[in-house]
C-alpha cells in the first residue's frame, strides 16, 4: 500500500490502477503474452516519469514501459514489476513547417502526427497498419520500420532528438533539431530500439517532409521475385528514387486473404505466385499535375514500366490505381496482414531480413527445411521486398515447444546464410532472447550487457528483454 499511496501522490489515485483496472496493459493485443504487473501508473509529464521511477527504485521494483501496446515480442509483459503507461502524455508540442520538425511527447499516437503534418502542408513518414494505436515512444523504442523505409528509413532515421529519463529518475534532454551535431557519442540512438532497458522515452524531435502531391500505386503479378526486383530498379531509375513502398504478397498470403477477408477481394481473377504492391510519390508540381489527357506523369511513368515488362514477360498482369479509393483498396489488402493471421495456431512468427537478391532463395530453402520438419506445416508470408524485410509465418501441425524452438533454429539457419538477420522491425522483447543467444555476435552481447549495466546497474528498467541472461 506504500507503493501505491506514493504514486498516487506524485500522479493522482486515478492514474494508479491496479486489481482489474489493469487488464488491458497487461495482456498484450495477440494474446501470446499475459503478465501480472504489480500496478499500473500512468504519469502526465516527464517530472511525474521521473518521480515514479525513483519511487520503483526506492521500493525496489523493476519498471516496464507501455506505450500503444501495439508489439509483437512480449516487449511489455512483466511478473510483479510497475507497468508504466505513456498515455497521458500525448501532447504536440511544437510543428515548424520551417525547420520541418514535429516535437512531441511518447504517447502521442502516430494517427495524430500525421494530421498534425497534414495541416501544415507537410507528412510524417512513417506508416504502418497500426498507426491508428501504435503510439510515438513505442514505436522508437523498438525502432519500427514500416511500409515507407525503402525511401525514408526506419524510425531512427527520422528521429533528430530525444527525451529519455534514466534509471536513476535523471532527465537526459537530447533534444536537438540538428541535423549534424559531432559532440561526442551518438547517445539518442542508443535509446532507440532499446525497448526501454536503458531508460524511458517521454518525447522526441521527428522530421517531417513535404506532402506528396500524386500518388502512382498499382498491384501486378510478376514471373519471379527477381522479375519483380526488376521492376523496382526500372522505377527507381526512372523516378529518381521516388518509390515509396514495394510490397510482396505470395500465393500464401492471397489465399489466407481471400479466406478471412473475402470482403476487400482481390485484385485478379487469379491469384499468382508474386503479387506486388508498388507505389511512387511526388512533390513535383510538373509531375503531379494532369495533362491534357487527364493524366497525371508519374502514373503514365509507371504505366510505361509496367507495359515494358509485361512485354518481356515479366509482368504478366496489372492493375494501376485510376483514384484515391482505388488506391485505398489495394492498401487495405496490405495491412490486413496482422488480421489475417489471427486465429491460426500453433505459429511461429518470424521478422527476419535478406539482402535483395537473396530473398527468393531464402523463401525457397527456409520452406523446403520446414517441410522436412515437420510435413504439412503451413506458412504465411507478407514482405517489404523494398528493404528485404520478411514476415515469415510457419504454422506447425501441432503445439509443440520443442518443434517450434527447431522451426525457428531452422529459419535463423537459412537466413545466417544468405547474409542476413532474424530481426528486422519488431524489436526483441522475450520472444527472440534465444535467437539473440545463439545468432548475435558474443562481442556485442557483452558490449550490450556492459551499456546496460552502466545505465541500469540494478537491472530495473524492463529486465529480461532484448540481451538473454
Amino acid at each position: 500500500m506504500s507503493l501505491i499511496a506514493d504514486l498516487a501522490a506524485i500522479v493522482g489515485a486515478t492514474n494508479v490502477l491496479t486489481g482489474a483496472d489493469m487488464a488491458r496493459y497487461s495482456r498484450d493485443w495477440m494474446g501470446r503474452y499475459e503478465g501480472s504487473p504489480v500496478a499500473v501508473v500512468r504519469p502526465g509529464s516527464t517530472a511525474e516519469v521521473a518521480a515514479c521511477v525513483k519511487i520503483a527504485a526506492r521500493h525496489g521494483l523493476p519498471i516496464v514501459p507501455i506505450s500503444g501496446n501495439t508489439g509483437l515480442v512480449g516487449g511489455t509483459m512483466t511478473v510483479g514489476g510497475l507497468m508504466l503507461s505513456l498515455e497521458r502524455m500525448n501532447r504536440i508540442r511544437e510543428v515548424s513547417s520551417e525547420a520541418r520538425i514535429v516535437v512531441a511527447e511518447a504517447g502521442v499516437i502516430l494517427s495524430r502526427l500525421h494530421e498534425a503534418a497534414e495541416a501544415q502542408g507537410l507528412y510524417f513518414p512513417l506508416w504502418f497498419g497500426a498507426r491508428g494505436s501504435a503510439m510515438l515512444g513505442g514505436v522508437l523504442s523498438t525502432n519500427a520500420g514500416g511500409s515507407n523505409v525503402l525511401r525514408y528509413g526506419s524510425t531512427r532515421g527520422l528521429c533528430l532528438g530525444l527525451e529519455v529519463v534514466l534509471a536513476d529518475g535523471r532527465v537526459l534532454n537530447l533534444m536537438s533539431a540538428l541535423h549534424k551535431d559531432n559532440s561526442g557519442y551518438d547517445l539518442k540512438d542508443l535509446f532507440i530500439g532499446a525497448e526501454g532497458t536503458l531508460g524511458i522515452i517521454t518525447a522526441a524531435v521527428m522530421k517531417l517532409v513535404p506532402a506528396p502531391k500524386a500518388y502512382a500505386t498499382a498491384t501486378l503479378a510478376a514471373r519471379s521475385l527477381s522479375d519483380a526486383l526488376v521492376l523496382l530498379n526500372r522505377m527507381q531509375e526512372a523516378t529518381g528514387g521516388r518509390v515509396e513502398a514495394f510490397e510482396f504478397m505470395p500465393r500464401t498470403y492471397s489465399e489466407r486473404l481471400r479466406e478471412a477477408r473475402p470482403d476487400l477481394g482481390l485484385p485478379f481473377d487469379h491469384i499468382p505466385d508474386v503479387t506486388i504492391l508498388i507505389e511512387a510519390a511526388t512533390t513535383v508540381p510538373h509531375e503531379a499535375a494532369a495533362d491534357d489527357n487527364g493524366e497525371i506523369p508519374l502514373v503514365a511513368k509507371l504505366e510505361t514500366i509496367l507495359a515494358d515488362l509485361m512485354e518481356d514477360g515479366l509482368v504478366t498482369d496489372a492493375v494501376v490505381a485510376r483514384n484515391e479509393q482505388q488506391r485505398k483498396s489495394m492498401w487495405a489488402r496490405r495491412e490486413a496482414a496482422a488480421e489475417i493471421g489471427v486465429g491460426l495456431h500453433p505459429e511461429v512468427d518470424t521478422d527476419v531480413c535478406l539482402p535483395l537478391d537473396k530473398v527468393d532463395a531464402f523463401l525457397v530453402e527456409a520452406i523446403r527445411r520446414l517441410e522436412l520438419l515437420d510435413p504439412g506445416a503451413r506458412t504465411i508470408t507478407v514482405a517489404h521486398l523494398g528493404d528485404g524485410n520478411l514476415h515469415f509465418t510457419a504454422y506447425p501441425t501441432r503445439d509443440d515447444p520443442r518443434l517450434k524452438d527447431q522451426v525457428m533454429t531452422a529459419v535463423e539457419d537459412v537466413v545466417a546464410e544468405y547474409g542476413g538477420s532474424f530481426s528486422a522491425e519488431h524489436g526483441v522483447g522475450l520472444s527472440k532472447l534465444n535467437s539473440m543467444a545463439r545468432r548475435k555476435d558474443p562481442v556485442a552481447l557483452d558490449v550490450m550487457r556492459a551499456i546496460k549495466t552502466a545505465l541500469d546497474p540494478d537491472n530495473r528498467m524492463n529486465p529480461g528483454k532484448v540481451i538473454p541472461g
